[in-house]
């Protein structure tokens, strides 16, 4: 725990850089899960149902991924991925 002549401890320093990292990933991470929601429930508007479930598949592999990283939790990804299964298997 050494100080700088500022005043500031060095590991406090290094917290602040390392969360800017990680808020930065699980922001690109959440985006993409959202987009990846987006155009499964498009595609159910559209009533494409064989495009919907190609696009269901790597919607669920991105909440998987979302929720195995921690940044969502693991029963609201399983929460979206019942959603969108049951609104694909409404037009089929």
């Amino acid at each position: 725990m050494a100080k700088l002549k500022t005043g500031r401890h060095t590991s406090a320093l290094k917290e602040v850089r390392k969360t800017k990292k990680r808020t930065a990933r699980n922001t690109s991470i959440k985006s993409e899960v959202k987009t990846a929601i987006k155009k499964v429930k498009d595609l159910v508007k559209k009533k494409d149902a064989k495009g919907a479930g190609e696009e269901l598949k790597s919607a669920f592999s991105k909440l998987d991924k979302a929720a195995k990283r921690n940044v969502i939790h693991y029963k609201n990804a399983a929460n979206h991925k019942a959603k969108l299964s049951k609104k694909v298997a409404s037009i089929k």
